[in-house]
């Protein structure tokens, strides 16, 4: 797969492409990532790539001049990252894994000339309900996700066991050593019977998800009386 990350600080991008699963992915030729500096299709003297809003308002707005030569030439599938976007997901990111190339475009400032959202991308994506101050942690948040469900990046048995794998939360997990400071492993987790195990392990996960994503918990319901 190639990943191409449309932005005006294209260095942002170096340690994500340099570090730890991305850069072996990298090194395996599993993945190929690209970084493409707006200002570079700026038509303008001094690489100016905004401008002031029609019918008022603060803040600056990205031109689609520069953007739409950014990109035009290239295939596979087009993400705007943006506050306004609809909510990234798990079930994106594998939705994602099927293209062999995706170009991800961060915002700046007030955000994107809406022409460059109708007409030159596939998805408007936001990570969540906050602004930043640019789209390049949202656009390595989502070539992360991506990346690391390709095959051969990371252990099929780990992504198995995830969260959100089977619609919850993942369940707790610990490690050396059994005690500390009187904090105890959950005794369940030494008595060698797998199926309690994996009981114990599946009312964590419904535990987990109601308390701390009772929106993702519904989900799960809903799926589950459908399919029954």
């Amino acid at each position: 797969m190639k990943i191409n990350f449309v932005s005006l600080f294209p260095k942002y991008f170096k340690s994500f492409a340099e570090e730890s699963i991305v850069a072996r992915a990298i090194e395996k030729k599993i993945v190929e990532i690209k970084t493409i500096d707006i200002r570079d299709y700026s038509l303008d003297k001094f690489k100016r790539v905004d401008d002031t809003v029609y019918g008022g308002g603060a803040g600056m707005l990205l031109q689609i001049q520069p953007i739409d030569d950014a990109i035009s030439n290239i295939g596979g599938l087009k993400i705007a990252l943006s506050p306004q976007g609809q909510p990234f997901s798990q079930e994106l990111a594998k939705k994602f894994t099927q293209y062999d190339e995706i170009t991800l475009v961060c915002g700046r400032y007030e955000g994107f000339d809406e022409r460059i959202i109708d007409h030159l991308v596939d998805y408007e994506i936001s990570i969540g309900d906050y602004v930043l101050t640019g789209g390049e942690l949202p656009a390595m948040v989502v070539a992360d996700a991506v990346i690391r469900l390709l095959p051969g990046v990371i252990n099929k048995d780990s992504l198995a066991s995830e969260s959100f794998s089977n619609g919850l939360l993942d369940y707790p997990q610990y490690s050396r050593p059994r005690v500390y400071k009187n904090l105890e492993v959950p005794s369940v987790l030494f008595n060698g019977d797998h199926a309690k195990i994996e009981q114990w392990r599946r009312e964590k996960q419904i535990e987990k998800t109601q308390k701390n994503r009772p929106d993702l918990w519904d989900k799960y319901i809903k799926k589950e009386n459908h399919e029954k």
